[in-house]
């Protein structure tokens, strides 16, 4: 025994209860525990019994081992948590044998299981109305986090959070969505300008007519004035890419519309979704519907079109991808075209439908150079992980400029689906009672991944709100708009789906789900939707809150939960766009490329920017009777004027010969594609 406490460094007390609990330290190690029983004698306070323990049961050992220790104890440190009378006691008895001891701030709960740790002002963490260690604090998250189900990335923030504040309640009740905005707050993203030498809009060489549009301004915006410099106005091919509201729109309208004027061929302006469609045909037809006939082409109904809306002679087309591809494939005169504007592009690596896209852009060029005309691509988009890469397989000169015109706060808070309304209700109203330097009072974008969620959260926000989805008909949509940029709405919730679309002046953006419909979101399609909050010319910054339900999934082929995935899109890397190919998408595309260009099917598909297996698709369109040579057949042209995939092909060839009714047979594939 005298060997093992001679080079003892700590020996520790600690009221239990009418003990004591001891513990000895070696080498930064406890060496033993034990319970410590003291008596009353002449003298003053003794050690009675002394018990060590070992595993589940306690040795007896002599006192005199207990007095030993002491007297070879390089420090003898009593806790705080000793009451005044057990402290006096100790004092005495240490008096006795002429030893000091020093009070200390210890963890209670390391205390009473026998353990001996310190507290200092950086490691003591606040719980309740007492402090604890580190280890124990965690130690009590940890099962709060276990008990809400919180993954790892989630738990690891929370970890940082204690550490950092120092007190264990705060951050646990972000787990109810609190919205302490010091713990909330995740980063900000500074705002961030280039410096570009502006150019002058009296500099420009455009139509004059243009050129007077333009004029209300001095100068254009810094990623215009790039676009301008390096050859945008001689007809360049350019890949544009830049943060939201920084004026990409304006680079594709400066060329289009100049060309347009200067009778040198129409304007394609073309958008995922046909809600993005009507804003811009509505915008264009506002600035240059005196100048330019303006038309809108946005898909057509795979029970009827009849196209009745649709000028295929006007100066500018604003269309859908798959309303301009539904032309292509229908053979339908879109007459000469001078501009093609490709907005999103950025789509091109959606899972789903980017193949859709990659095969527009193949077969719109094979058109453009089959009518011999000489057209200038613009393609834009706020968020490509590789755009120099992609600017060379769109044969475009990469134009890229980073900024961020506002700061931006990004917050986390943890909260049941129950809860979040709650929460987006206190966002609601804390943003729209304040306003900027500018005068503009908060609004706020809430997205969510259905449109029934969607009424959900806006019938039970306080203040004015309004759902906002692509299933709300035009009239609908435009008086939300309408009413959102006259600050008369505190409010939008709309799906994700929408997330490129309209451009609401907001200044905060909530996250009530990480989902698009039944996917998680991309790093892309996150970033894309955090970007509409702050604009320059209404707010001072822009605020995002992310509403995380621990454990949560939307759907069983989901393989994350949300609190997971949060931390995944916060700290992601901008993701390469890359447009996947499986056997079906090869079909399609292959499909619609003999359709609309026959012998040429394998040009198109060679250049476009995913890797198509060719030989592969024209084996499985023969397979299905979808081609004879190089001519699609009767069942093969129906298919690709519908956007169907081979399998749907197929169950409506089936549910036909069943005699099942028209309209059910189109309602079942329609709702094959719903999330």
């Amino acid at each position: 025994m005298s060997k093992q406490v001679a080079d003892v460094d700590t020996l520790f007390l600690h009221e239990a209860g009418d003990d004591y609990t001891v513990v000895v330290r070696r080498d930064g190690e406890r060496l033993l525990r034990g319970r410590l029983t003291t008596k009353q004698t002449s003298a003053g306070p003794r050690p009675g019994r002394f018990r060590v323990k070992d595993g589940d049961d306690e040795v007896p050992r002599r006192p005199e081992q207990f007095v030993e220790m002491l007297r070879r104890s390089k420090r003898i440190r009593i806790s705080e948590q000793t009451s005044r009378r057990g402290r006096e006691e100790l004092e005495a008895m240490l008096d006795g044998y002429q030893l000091d001891a020093k009070q200390v701030r210890t963890c209670r709960i390391c205390a009473n299981k026998g353990r001996y740790s310190p507290l200092t002002a950086e490691t003591a963490i606040k719980n309740d109305d007492e402090h604890i260690c580190p280890d124990c604090a965690k130690r009590e998250l940890e099962r709060e986090a276990n008990y809400r189900g919180l993954q790892s990335g989630a738990r690891d923030r929370l970890e940082e959070l204690l550490l950092e504040v120092g007190d264990l309640e705060r951050v646990a009740n972000l787990l109810s969505g609190q919205l302490d905005p010091d713990l909330t707050k995740f980063d900000e993203i500074s705002a961030t300008t280039d410096d570009i030498e502006l150019v002058s809009t009296s500099e420009l060489d455009v139509h004059r007519d243009l050129k007077e549009s333009v004029q209300k301004f001095d100068t254009l915006l810094p990623v215009q004035s790039l676009a301008v410099d390096n050859g945008l106005l001689e007809g360049r091919d350019q890949l544009v890419v830049s943060a939201t509201a920084t004026g990409k729109t304006l680079v594709g309208e400066l060329a289009g519309v100049d060309r347009a004027l200067k009778g040198e061929g129409k304007l394609l302006f073309l958008v995922p979704l046909v809600a993005l469609a009507n804003q811009k045909h509505e915008d264009f037809q506002e600035d240059y519907g005196d100048l330019l006939d303006v038309t809108l082409r946005v898909g057509a109904s795979r029970i009827r079109d009849n196209g009745n809306h649709f000028d295929p002679g006007a100066d500018v087309i604003v269309g859908t991808y798959e309303g301009i591809d539904h032309a292509l494939r229908t053979g339908k005169d879109l007459g000469d075209i001078g501009t093609v504007v490709i907005d999103e592009v950025h789509n091109l690596g959606e899972e789903e439908r980017g193949h859709r896209l990659d095969g527009l852009i193949s077969r719109l060029k094979h058109y453009c150079e089959t009518n011999d005309d000489d057209t200038q691509w613009v393609y834009l988009s706020a968020t490509v992980g590789n755009a120099s890469e992609l600017a060379g397989q769109l044969d475009a000169q990469l134009i890229e400029f980073e900024e961020r015109p506002v700061p931006i706060e990004r917050h986390v808070t943890f909260a049941g689906g129950s809860e979040k309304i709650d929460v987006e209700n206190k966002l609601v109203r804390r943003a729209f009672d304040a306003k900027s330097s500018k005068g503009y009072r908060g609004q706020t974008i809430v997205f969510t991944n259905s449109r029934r969620r969607c009424h959900e959260i806006s019938r039970r926000l306080d203040y004015d709100s309004a759902p906002y989805h692509a299933g709300l008909d035009y009239g609908q949509r435009k008086r939300v708009e309408r009413q959102f940029g006259d600050q008369d709405l505190a409010a939008v919730v709309t799906t994700a789906a929408l997330a490129a679309g309209v451009d609401f002046p907001a200044s905060q953006v909530v996250f009530d789900s990480l989902a698009m419909g039944i996917e998680w979101l991309s790093v892309q399609e996150f970033e894309q939707m955090l970007g509409r909050a702050g604009r320059p010319d209404y707010h001072d910054e822009g605020t995002v809150y992310l509403l995380v339900e621990p454990d949560c999934t939307y759907h069983n082929s989901m393989e994350m939960s949300e609190d997971e995935v949060a931390f995944k899109l916060l700290k992601g890397e901008m993701e390469p766009v890359i447009t996947p190919y499986d056997e079906d998408a090869a079909v399609e595309e292959t499909l619609a490329n003999v359709t609309v260009a026959g012998k040429r099917a394998k040009v198109l598909n060679d250049r476009m920017v995913g890797e198509v297996p060719t030989k592969h698709a024209v084996g499985k369109l023969l397979e299905y009777g979808f081609i004879d040579g190089f001519e699609p057949t009767p069942l093969g042209r129906a298919v690709t004027e519908y956007f169907l995939e081979p399998d749907e092909a197929f169950a409506m060839l089936d549910a036909i010969r069943k005699g099942a009714d028209p309209y059910e047979i189109v309602a079942e594939i329609e709702l094959r594609d719903e999330y």
